[in-house]
């Protein structure tokens, strides 16, 4: 789809595109319009829930859609959903909806479900007839009681047992403030919210524990509550915007990315309940350079569908609980058009986001280092979901314009190897402070243990490692993964260059003995084929080690030579001090 420029009118192109999108859905749905399956990988709960995802989260979509026009929308638009529910809540229908179980993928849907039915209640419930209406209160009350995974599906149960109570259908106050209570504890300060218990920051925090928190808070018109929140939402968005590029680009980070634009619903949440830090036209260009990006790239593709993936299907980007349908979660993306056209959100100028150059926040353990070259860069030390080892989470540093490979862990990634050949892996993040952590791992060598710090001057990140490690292990450390089959050159130092000019530099200073580049031919997110550049110690003689490497992301020239001669590493018994051009000493002691 050729997305026409944004300008004033920008509202009314995001009515194109939800427009674009939810016509493209048609052909895959069901007789009566319950299920919409869509081609794809099926996912772990199967087609029947797959159908039913495909619905749900289409018709939230819808939901903003009709709500934001207050009705003026085609009428087959509403004409289509209503059939839908009436036909999903039959059960003499061949395309009846399954029951809400514990732990099933449908309690995920019956909130999506839920939210839209109240943004559409004047044009779509409220005319729906009583048997219907009555159908559809009995499969969302099956949510009661119902077990929960203890994170953001918690929200699930709160929203549609607030739906049931603003019609008059069974819920239990007691239940919704239980699971109120529960999200407490998962927010760590200053907006930040773990998604259940854990290091578990990513999407999340925005596009599940803020927009169900506000939203239920704003269906129940708990004004005290939503007050709260406001304040939370607030701090939040003034971090969560560094995660963008200019260009629009998210970083590449956490799971479920294939929801891809749904990562800007937290900043029309912000302007929809009057909680945000950001000016109205600062809103509207990180929304529209967002979508943007995504169009520009494939997504939805040329039948107008979104896939499995990032830009393009690329399958390692989901989760086994990833259906053909999940990929509409991106519906909260359109959450901006339930503010009316004379909001300032669509009519002030755009304005361009101030560019920060390091910024430390705590609560998820990253430093977000940004420059002029339109490139953002997370570095991860705080972040381990659930200590799983995950290429989402467990790498060192991610960013805008590159994702993680899943062949191997080199990109991304400090590790010991031994003689066996198995790489420690990084799997439970230990913090020691801003921009530094550790990891103990073990290999058939033995014991490891591995503490990193990161310190950031413009597009330079300089890693100091201290290693302790068995005798005979060697020590690698691992660049960014570029893609579209980069060219490389390798020396003492490693580089790698995608075609448009994206490099991806690994500079040895200490502690090293050689270089080199891990290609992956399935490549990552952003391409086939990717290069990962890294360089490697020689065999480990006494513990600890010190190990000190430059790694860059750029996309200026690079002379890996320069870079060596332009920082001083002075290596003591316990500690590091790094000298960058123009500047003291830093001490590193970890």
């Amino acid at each position: 789809m050729e997305l026409p420029p944004f300008g004033t009118e920008s509202r009314a192109r995001w009515e194109a595109v939800a427009d674009h999108l939810l016509d493209s859905v048609v052909p895959f749905a069901s007789p009566g319009f319950a299920l919409i399956s869509l081609p794809g990988r099926q996912s772990a709960a199967g087609a029947l829930s797959d159908g039913l995802e495909g619905f749900a989260r289409t018709f939230l979509l819808a939901g903003f859609r009709i709500g934001g026009a207050r009705g003026a929308v085609p009428p087959a638009l509403v004409e289509r959903y209503a059939e839908g529910l009436a036909t999903g809540t039959d059960p003499a229908s061949p395309f009846a909806w399954p029951a809400l179980a514990d732990l099933s993928q449908q309690l995920v849907e019956a909130a999506s479900i839920a939210l839209a039915l109240h943004e559409t209640r004047p044009w779509l419930f409220d005319r729906l007839s009583p048997a219907v209406q009555g159908r559809v209160v009995d499969w969302l009350a099956g949510f009661a009681g119902k077990r929960v995974h203890d994170n953001n599906w918690v929200l699930f149960r709160v929203v549609v047992g607030q739906f049931l109570a603003s019609v008059g259908g069974p819920h239990d106050p007691a239940e919704i403030a239980a699971d109120v209570a529960r999200v407490e504890r998962w927010h760590v300060g200053d907006g930040w919210y773990t998604d259940g218990d854990g290091a578990n920051f990513d999407y999340y925090c925005g596009w599940a524990m803020h927009l169900y928190t506000v939203l239920w808070a704003r269906m129940a018109g708990d004004e005290t509550r939503l007050d709260v929140y406001r304040e939370r939402l607030r701090a939040f968005l003034g971090h969560h915007r560094l995660l963008f590029a200019p260009d629009g680009a998210p970083v590449h980070h956490g799971r479920s990315l294939t929801y891809r634009f749904a990562t800007v619903a937290p900043f029309w949440l912000g302007a929809l309940v009057d909680a945000t830090p950001l000016a109205p036209g600062e809103t509207r260009r990180l929304a529209n350079a967002t979508l943007r990006h995504f169009v520009a790239r494939g997504a939805p593709d040329d039948a107008g569908l979104l896939s499995l993936g990032w830009h393009r299907p690329f399958l390692p980007t989901t989760q086994p609980y990833s259906g053909p349908g999940s990929p509409y979660w991106a519906s909260k993306a359109f959450l901006g058009l339930l503010l009316p056209p004379e909001h300032p959100v669509w009519t002030a100028p755009e304005e361009t986001s101030p560019v920060e150059p390091v910024v430390a926040l705590p609560e998820p353990g990253w430093l977000v280092q940004t420059t002029g070259d339109g490139i953002v860069r997370l570095l991860n030390h705080g972040t381990d979901h659930h200590r799983t080892g995950d290429p989402h989470y467990a790498r060192l540093a991610y960013s805008t314009h590159t994702g993680p490979g899943f062949e191997s862990t080199v990109d991304g990634h400090v590790a010991v190897v031994g003689p066996s050949g198995v790489p420690s892996r990084r799997e439970r993040i230990d913090r020691i402070g801003p921009g530094a952590s550790g990891y103990t791992a073990t290999i058939p060598e033995g014991p490891v243990e591995v503490r990193t710090a990161s310190l950031v001057r413009g597009a330079w990140e300089v890693r100091v490692h201290r290693v302790t490690a068995p005798a005979g292990c060697v020590v690698r450390d691992g660049g960014y993964a570029v893609a579209d089959d980069p060219t490389v050159a390798v020396t003492r130092h490693a580089v790698a260059t995608s075609p448009d000019g994206l490099t991806s530099a690994v500079v040895a200073l200490h502690g090293w003995e050689s270089a080199g580049v891990a290609r992956e031919e399935a490549g990552t997110a952003f391409g086939p084929a990717s290069a990962a550049p890294y360089v490697v110690s020689g065999p480990v003689t006494s513990s600890p080690s010190w190990h000190v490497s430059l790694v860059a992301l750029t996309r200026s020239a690079v002379s890996p030579e320069d870079l060596a001669d332009a920082v001083r590493v002075d290596v003591g018994t316990n500690r590091v001090a790094i000298t960058f051009p123009g500047e003291d000493a830093v001490a590193v002691a970890l």
